[in-house]
């Protein structure tokens, strides 16, 4: 079969479904990248009944990363993972070709779907559907992977419009996205406007379940670092319609998922993961480690979420 055939052939039977953690990256105490502690989470990743994984996301300082630094975490995650685990590789740049340079470096290393950053840099000029629009379809042109359009305005100051998702969704490499605004509502009319088949996945681990209800296909969470169980758990009550128990959980998950994405972000994510005896470790610089009053509240809020 030729090669272009088996692309779009997998393309069309990728099912992005349940719940990916958005990695965190490993750094030792001198601050480079580890593998010895990647493949140590992933080993212990491996035996939940996760559905993939997402390196070099945001939850993954990548801002923070050069390209061999990226491409090295993206190689020993996809040693270290089990088989028939989806990869998705965050690729975001502000060009349309350092973009695709990535997400072929990323395809190399073994990786089966590429996470597309809305460009923000130039906002002035970046921030205008035409441009954005003009940007993915450059982008899913080139791909070797199949592309998912990556929105988090909290980050790029853009939150990409419903109608430009829709018209970017009839692009045969994109196949869906990452929704991390936390807007319910907008995903809803996401789902309801893009081509049947398009999958939306949120972002938003304070309240991915009420996402799954209006149509997100799964979720892709820096809350499954630490509590990997407690999130596969509301995606398996959704599944199988028992809907008390998910909301349950949701609920007993929301105050951590909450203070680790408004207050302390990527190192009381790292410290929270510590406690559950996933290897967290030092953030890079700027970020510093949480403080002792800081790691006494991610304490109490993970409390009785311990795996």
């Amino acid at each position: 079969m030729p090669a272009g055939r088996f692309h779009w052939v997998f393309i069309e039977s990728m099912k992005l479904q349940g719940i990916f953690p958005a990695l965190t990256t490993c750094f030792d105490e001198q601050g480079a990248v580890s593998r010895e502690k990647t493949v140590y989470n992933i080993t212990k990743l491996n035996k939940i009944a996760l559905t993939g994984y997402l390196v070099c996301g945001s939850t993954g300082e990548t801002p923070l990363l050069n390209t061999d630094e990226r491409i090295q975490s993206m190689r020993w995650v996809s040693e270290a993972a089990q088989s028939g685990k989806i990869l998705i590789a965050g690729v975001g740049a502000e060009s349309v070709h350092e973009t695709v340079r990535m997400a072929g470096l990323a395809a190399e290393a073994g990786f089966h779907a590429a996470l597309v950053l809305s460009p923000f840099y130039y906002r002035v000029q970046m921030h205008k559907p035409d441009l954005q629009l003009l940007f993915f379809r450059s982008v899913a042109d080139r791909s070797k992977l199949p592309v998912l359009l990556y929105n988090i305005p909290q980050v790029t100051g853009y939150d990409l419009p419903v109608e430009t998702i829709a018209v970017l969704s009839q692009h045969p490499n994109i196949v869906g996205m990452k929704d991390s605004s936390g807007n319910v509502d907008k995903l809803k009319e996401t789902v309801q406007a893009a081509k049947p088949g398009f999958q939306v996945l949120s972002g938003a681990g304070v309240n991915f379940l009420d996402a799954l209800h209006v149509g997100a296909s799964g979720a892709i969470l820096a809350l499954a670092n630490p509590l990997p169980y407690a999130c596969v758990t509301v995606w398996e009550a959704f599944r199988t319609r028992e809907y008390e128990a998910g909301q349950d959980w949701q609920t007993r998950i929301g105050p951590a998922g909450r203070l680790i994405a408004t207050k302390y972000g990527i190192p009381g994510l790292k410290y929270a993961m510590e406690l559950n005896g996933y290897y967290g470790g030092p953030p890079r610089l700027p970020f510093l480690p949480p403080s002792q009053d800081a790691k006494v509240e991610i304490e109490q809020a993970f409390d009785g979420l311990r795996s």
